[in-house]
Formats: C-alpha cells, structure tokens, sequence
C-alpha cells in the first residue's frame, strides 16, 4: 500500500505559531552556514551579515507583498570584488560599491516593469529552465562534499561520519509523518551537532567568549567612484542568477513568478541597499533555502517573517546565540546540504517530466545537454570566465549559453521547412 504523500502548507497558508517558530528556525540555520563565510572571507563583520539578512529577507516579503517564499542571504558573487578593493581603498569604501549594486537591481526591475515579462517565454523556455535547476542543484555538489568530507584538504573520516549520519537523519525525519516531517533539516542539524561534540569537531571557544548581549559593528560606507565601477557591474550576474533561483521557487510552488520579477529584483535590490550602508554584504536568494521547501512541502511565507526575525534578532542583538550556531561543525552542513542541494536538482529533473519536454526533439536535447554540461562542469571545478575586472560564474554562462542556443537553434517545424 502506497504511503500518503505529505499534506502541502501552501504560500498563502498559515500555521500555528508553535509549528512556524522550528520552521523559521529551520530556514535560518539552512542560510547560516554561507551567509556567514561570505564575511569571513571579505574581512566584514559576520554578525552585520546575519542581521541584514532578516532584514533583507523582511524587506523583500513587504516588496513582494508577502507572495514569494524566499530567504536572502550573503550573495557569493561579490567576494572577489569586494576583497580587491578592501584591500586597496578599504571596506568603507567597498560599501559604497554593494549599494550602487542594490541601484543596478533597481533600475533593471523598472527596465522590466516598462517592457513587461513577456520576452521570459521566449528566452527561458521549460527546457532551459529545468536545465538550469539541475545546474543550480548539481553545480553546488562540490560544496555540500567538500564541506561533508574535508578537514583543511585532506579526506576526514570523522567529517564523514558525522555527515553520514546527519544526511540519514535527515532523509529519515522528511519520510515521516507530523512534525518530524516539516522539521527534518532542523533535527538532523542538531542531531549531527550533538554526535560532533564528543567526536571533539565543535570548537566551544567562540561560544563561550561572546556576550549575551550586544550590538554588530555597524560601519558606515565611504563612496569611491573607483570601489563602484569594480563592484556594481557584478549585480548583472547576480541578476541572472535571481531569474534562476525564481523559477526554481515557482516550479517547486506551483506558482508563475514571471510577472512578478520586477518587484522581486526590487526586493533584493532594497536588501542590498540596506546592507551595503549598514557595513553588510550584497544579498541574494538562497539555494539552501529552496531546498529546505522542496524537501518539508511548507511554502508559507509567514516562515520566513519568523526566519528573517530570527536572524535579525541572532545577528543584530545576541552574540552568543549567533557564536552558537557558527559553532555547527563543517560537515554537519554538508550532509544537509547534500540531500537539499540534491533536491533542487531532482526538481529541475520533475519539471522535464512535467512540462513533458520532448527529448526526441533534437533542439531540446542540444540545449539541456550543453547548459547542463557547462554549467555543473565550471561550478564544480570552479572556474570562471574572466571578463575585464570580472568573472562570468558557470551558472550565469551556461543560462547566456541556454538563451543563445534557445534564439539561433530551428525548431522542428522550422528545420523540416529548411529541409524541404
């Protein structure tokens, strides 16, 4: 007999407060990991990070109206920018960069709003779409090992067996049923926390230092035409890659979010804003995050007002919980992030299936071939396509790839007339 597939809780849905606080709490420790590495290696403050994540993420639920289940965390895009111009002008003045950043998702959003989204059918088409899910899904596998698996650079056996146990909790509370069920990612993370502990992984030393009670170091930013013309541009690529995680959202959802990008690259674009003039880094929406409803079914959006509160009130007002929760071992997010990247990609999978793309057609089989290919090929090796001061990251190459192949390839009708 076929096991009940577990109930939806829709966007627009609500549950009770003592069922959304473990769900948003779940969001914010899926978002924890990369949101915080992001500071660690620019030199910005990890707990500003935190706290202008919650509030972008607010943010961009007001500008949304409430509409899009999404989290927004520390965007990976603008590393290397900001690291080159911290190291020569200074963080201050790499923050006027992030917020002339947030401007470029502004005015690309009113560009939108004027032309409409009716070009997104023709260049993103289901094939291309669920080709990039896949790209997005399988291009992170490299993280989610390397995070499970490695100590420094060498293979840690204990990294892989606290992993290995964390992913089985994981998988083994999303089959089940009630609150086991929409809480999985949040019980697995504290079960591979509590397994690291006398496995002696969990560096207690932060935790203990911090105060229970304090405030972020809040800088203000020092605007450098230079520090702008290195880092602004980079919000191209991060717009492309706010298209990707979109449509990822609606396939798992089941809604279209086309007509509304504009107000969603708004919503972001205010978010980094926000960021850059509190001493923060550029934000963007998180693979972690779309995962965590792909796998729990919950699409709320009022989990992640929970969530965003909690990081604000983690990265803003307690150092000692936000210490806490950097304290969760490498590879027990890793083996989390495993099964959630995994997921993603399983979801671009379904979306061949259920937009039932003809792969008899060769045009299709040539697009999803390629983007596939290249896109998991350069984010998995890491590499990135140089351009001027910049760098084209696989993802965003292999969608500019897609869309190229989508306009210039014949489509069965029109190669048969080309024949004929």
């Amino acid at each position: 007999m076929a096991r009940k597939q577990r109930e939806i809780i829709g966007v627009d849905d609500r549950v009770p407060v003592s069922k959304a606080i473990p769900l948003g709490i779940q969001h914010m420790m899926s978002m924890f990991g990369s949101t915080v590495l992001v500071p660690i290696l620019t030199g910005l403050d990890p707990n500003v990070a935190i706290m202008c994540s919650g509030i972008g993420t607010i943010c961009y639920l007001l500008v949304t109206r409430n509409k899009i289940p999404s989290y927004l965390g520390s965007s990976f895009a603008f590393i290397s920018p900001i690291v080159a111009v911290g190291a020569t002008k200074g963080l201050s003045a790499a923050m006027s960069g992030v917020i002339v950043a947030g401007v470029v998702f502004l005015v690309v959003a009113g560009v939108i709003k004027l032309i409409g989204t009716g070009w997104l059918d023709r260049l993103l088409p289901p094939v291309l779409v669920a080709s990039v899910m896949v790209v997005i899904g399988v291009g992170l596998s490299a993280t989610a090992v390397n995070m499970a698996f490695i100590n420094d650079t060498t293979f840690d056996t204990t990294y892989a067996i606290v992993a290995a146990i964390t992913l089985v909790a994981a998988v083994v509370f999303s089959s089940m049923g009630g609150i086991f069920g929409t809480v999985p990612v949040l019980l697995a993370i504290v079960i591979g926390y509590l397994i690291s502990v006398p496995l002696g992984i969990v560096d207690f030393s932060g935790v203990v230092s911090a105060a229970w009670i304090g405030l972020p170091r809040i800088s203000a930013p020092t605007f450098d035409v230079g520090a702008i013309i290195i880092i602004a541009p980079v919000a191209i690529v991060t717009v492309i890659e706010h298209i990707g995680h979109l449509l990822a959202v609606g396939e798992i959802v089941g809604k279209d979010y086309r007509p509304m990008l504009p107000r969603s690259l708004a919503g972001d674009g205010i978010s980094t804003i926000i960021s850059g003039f509190l001493g923060g880094p550029p934000t963007t929406t998180y693979a972690e995050n779309i995962g965590v409803m792909s796998v729990t079914r919950v699409y709320s959006t009022q989990i992640f007002w929970y969530a965003g509160g909690f990081a604000l009130i983690v990265g803003g007002f307690c150092p000692k919980l936000s210490a806490l929760i950097q304290s969760i071992p490498s590879p027990v997010m890793g083996g989390v992030c495993l099964l959630l990247f995994g997921l993603i990609a399983s979801n671009g999978l379904r979306m061949f299936v259920t937009n039932k793309v003809d792969f008899n057609d060769n045009r299709n089989l040539m697009i999803a071939s390629v983007v596939i290919i290249l896109g998991v090929g350069m984010e998995t090796a890491g590499v990135s396509i140089p351009i001027g001061s910049y760098t084209l990251p696989g993802m965003a190459t292999s969608t500019l790839v897609g869309i190229l192949l989508n306009l210039i390839l014949p489509t069965s009708d029109e190669a048969e007339e080309f024949a004929a």
